[in-house]
């Protein structure tokens, strides 16, 4: 028989926001009963933009912007029904971006 198990992908540009929602996640699961694997830590996505500071003039002049988007991951191996129900109910932080997957 196979057991299903929840992926959740989490991603934020703020890794102390995104630290804290997995702790959250992981508080939940831990006390409804299931659980966890992780989390995992993914590779950093690093953008970065480099900006002339005068239109016409001056072409040494150079602004340079980063952007760092930090990944995690986790899986939840053992399910109930509680720990479902909590998850649907958790309220996390402004700025993460949750994906979930259930996979058998």
């Amino acid at each position: 028989m196979e057991q299903e198990i929840i992926r959740i992908k989490l991603k934020s540009y703020d890794h102390r926001v995104l630290d804290q929602s997995v702790k959250q996640i992981v508080d939940v699961v831990k006390r409804t009963g299931g659980m966890v694997k992780g989390p995992i830590p993914l590779p950093t996505k690093r953008r970065r933009w480099i900006v002339l500071r005068s239109p016409h003039k001056f072409d040494q002049s150079r602004e340079h912007f980063e952007i760092r988007e930090h990944k995690r991951i986790l899986d939840i191996v053992r399910i109930t029904p509680q720990t479902v129900e909590s998850l649907m109910n958790l309220n996390l932080p402004a700025g993460v971006s949750v994906e979930l997957k259930i996979r058998s």
